[in-house]
């Protein structure tokens, strides 16, 4: 994933979107509650989705330094000095 900014925005449709600042193409994640977990989170919805995009951004941040570091590993396993 590039390293442009993100933003989350709220959708026409009430779910929340992760998307590119500078680009109008499609959502990075989509978030949608049902009406159940709507009415229990009430005013708290914005405060929820920003807290579960904000985990997974960070989760693939994890794992997107997970795999440099096995490949810089790989790499250097493979010089001979």
């Amino acid at each position: 994933m590039s390293s442009s900014f993100l933003e989350i925005i709220e959708l026409e449709s009430g779910g929340f979107a992760l998307k590119r600042m500078d680009d109008d193409g499609d959502s990075l994640v989509e978030l949608h509650f049902s009406d159940e977990v709507l009415d229990f989170l009430g005013d708290h919805k914005v405060t929820v989705a920003k807290a579960m995009i904000g985990a997974g951004v960070q989760a693939a941040g994890a794992v997107s330094k997970s795999l440099v570091d096995a490949q810089e590993k790989e790499v250097a396993d493979r010089i001979l000095h």
